[in-house]
């Protein structure tokens, strides 16, 4: 029985994540040939992957992170792989104000805005929640407020151009699991904006498509320091992650699972059988490894 669950529950989930999140048409690299792209947090891991593979596709790209010097290098290896052009704004994403910055630059550059790819987030903890609400508050503020804060100021390009609002969200965001409580909640949050978004959007004819990217565990340089001596699995490359995301996003999709062999059934058993997921998500996790952080000082109680 055992077996057969293993078998059958991946199958099952791959085969109604084809089903419903798959976009009409096929992906050509054609279709971001030219297309004006902002990415955040492009310096490092999944963002610096899909700057390279929107370069190459010979797209103009504005890139946005917080460590100025990394941002160059980016964009210099964007110019030899064929970017139509480079660009890099730096900044911490805890400023909404630096958001709307950002998209701004993209107006005075371009005159226009054809995809906003959001990934950015800001520092966070593998461990027990330590009742710090000031690091709640803050995490918000990045992971969450600043993507409302660009949407909002990108939305006038992306009606001009019927253009493509692209989420890099997690399956965090989806099923509750420990050790990430402040992490989780911001991708929970950004799940229920957008997709209240899209709604209004379909209500006022508004051709901007929403993308939300659930993601699991990527082979990040971030993710493997923080959780490889917990998480039991091995990570998805970050490579292929990214040219999903772009794929999904450029093909109109509502959701992207990946890796959709593992996103997928979690999602499936979520519904059908969430004690059992629970436990299967706590018996994934070397848990002796997490050792419990003292108590938050002036957690703003």
């Amino acid at each position: 029985m055992g077996l057969f669950l293993k078998v059958l529950i991946p199958l099952l989930g791959l085969g109604l994540a084809v089903y419903f999140y798959s976009g009409p048409g096929n992906f050509s690299e054609e279709m971001l040939r030219g297309k004006r792209v902002i990415v955040t947090g492009a310096s490092s891991g999944i963002g610096e992957q899909m700057a390279y593979h929107l370069a190459r596709m010979g797209a103009h790209v504005l890139l946005t992170a917080r460590t100025e010097a990394k941002l160059q290098k980016v964009v210099e290896k964007c110019l030899d792989l064929g970017a139509a052009s480079a660009r890099y704004v730096s900044g911490s994403m805890e400023s909404t104000a630096f958001a709307e910055e950002v998209v701004k630059e993209a107006e005075n550059i371009w005159g226009g805005l054809d995809m906003l790819i959001l990934n950015h987030i800001g520092r966070s903890f593998f461990d027990f929640f330590n009742g710090d609400v000031d690091h709640v508050r803050k995490l918000m503020e990045t992971n969450f407020l600043s993507y409302v804060a660009m949407t909002t100021s990108a939305l006038p390009m992306l009606k001009e151009s019927e253009g493509n609002i692209v989420v890099v969200s997690s399956v965090s965001g989806k099923v509750a699991s420990p050790f990430v409580a402040p992490y989780s909640a911001t991708k929970f949050a950004l799940e229920g904006f957008f997709s209240s978004l899209r709604h209004e959007f379909i209500i006022e004819k508004v051709n901007v498509s929403i993308t939300l990217c659930i993601l699991g565990y990527i082979n990040t340089e971030n993710a493997v320091q923080m959780v490889s001596h917990i998480i039991k699995e091995a990570p998805a490359p970050k490579e292929e992650c990214a040219l999903e995301i772009i794929r999904s996003g450029a093909l109109r999709q509502r959701e992207l699972h990946y890796p959709a062999s593992t996103v997928t059934p979690t999602l499936l058993l979520r519904d059908l059988a969430p004690e059992f997921l629970d436990g299967l998500i706590r018996n994934n996790m070397r848990v002796e490894n997490i050792k419990r952080p003292p108590p938050a000082q002036g957690s703003g109680h």
